[in-house]
């Protein structure tokens, strides 16, 4: 109902979940353009986003295209000193632990999985399972939740501390992003006591005065806190952190779009240093199944003009039975 000669639409993400949200800023901009909503998803959605055409997605693109500028900050004709971004994949094993635990949750979902017909509940399970799943692959007292010792009960763990160690001595600084504010914590105790440093964490029961004094504190105090945790809902968006030139994504996100925006907080205009992004993935487990996933996903979306989220929870029951099995390599 707002009526303008002209619209702009502006977002860092115009393909944040699926290419409906592409729909929707074209509606904005040139209402009936790409059709109704009944019409794109005849012609775009289903054959883009579930059956990979490969044709529909190209000619999304040549519609489309004309009516998009697109800036990356990684196009050395628009900045030519901003450093590179090295992204590398810490493939993790379980110990024996998790691995226990993980086949547990997996037996007891498939279990449930096999006579659930309701679809909301279908959805509920598959993403609490998913949750459980990446509780035991980061740590087995994160998924208890009993305040057990720490120490040698985690092969993600185990690596992290290895390359904090190797950071550390070459004085370089590092973000840690983790989506779980109880994994935080344990990350925080565990690393001051090894590390014998500060360690800072930022997550969303802090004020805006205690973020702004971190923020300050990492970035500016010559002999400050080398490492910095963040919850990624808290700390993914709006952060100046180029003091640190590694990023660690300790569990991950299913959305690449939302690790894109918290990997910037380091790779940004001010950084001067190669930065070095590390995402832990478990060793045969779902975690490695997804990754997959996304890699796949991100590919469909940016040829069209952002990042893409997986959809999980439209997979099929034997999908979804791969999808959680736990493999040898673990």
């Amino acid at each position: 109902s707002l009526r303008a000669e002209r619209c702009i639409a502006l977002t860092g993400t115009p393909v944040e979940n699926n290419i409906g949200d592409l729909w929707s800023v074209q509606e904005f901009l040139n209402p009936g353009f790409l059709g109704g909503v009944t019409r794109f998803k005849q012609e775009f959605f289903i054959p883009v986003q579930v059956q990979r055409d490969e044709a529909a997605m190209e000619r999304l693109q040549r519609l489309t295209g004309p009516f998009i500028l697109r800036r990356l900050k990684t196009d050395r004709a628009i900045i030519q000193d901003l450093p590179d971004k090295l992204e590398m994949k810490v493939y993790c094993p379980l110990t024996r632990e998790q691995a226990t635990l993980y086949a547990a949750v997996v037996q007891q979902a498939e279990a449930v999985l096999e006579g659930i017909e309701d679809s909301m509940g279908r959805r509920g399970l598959i993403l609490s399972t998913l949750l459980r799943l990446k509780q035991v692959c980061n740590h087995p007292a994160q998924f208890l939740a009993d305040h057990s010792p720490v120490p040698g009960r985690s092969g993600k763990l185990a690596r992290l501390t290895e390359m904090l160690e190797e950071i550390q001595e070459a004085d370089e600084r590092t973000l840690i992003f983790t989506q779980f504010a109880e994994m935080g914590h344990l990350l925080q105790r565990y690393l001051q006591e090894h590390l014998a440093r500060e360690v800072l964490f930022l997550h969303g029961g802090l004020s805006k005065t205690q973020r702004d004094r971190m923020v300050e504190r990492f970035q500016n105090e010559p002999a400050g806190p080398p490492v910095f945790i963040l919850s990624i809902k808290a700390g993914g968006t709006g952060l100046n952190l180029t003091r640190a030139n590694h990023v660690f994504h300790f569990d991950r996100w299913w959305n690449p779009a939302v690790e894109n925006q918290a990997t910037d907080r380091a790779f940004r205009i001010g950084q001067s240093r190669q930065v070095e992004v590390h995402k832990f993935v478990c060793l045969g487990t779902v975690e490695e199944r997804i990754d997959e996933l996304i890699e796949r996903k991100r590919s469909l979306a940016e040829k069209i003009v952002g990042s893409g989220e997986g959809w999980l929870t439209e997979l099929s029951t034997t999908e979804l039975k791969d999808l959680f099995r736990l493999r040898a390599k673990a």
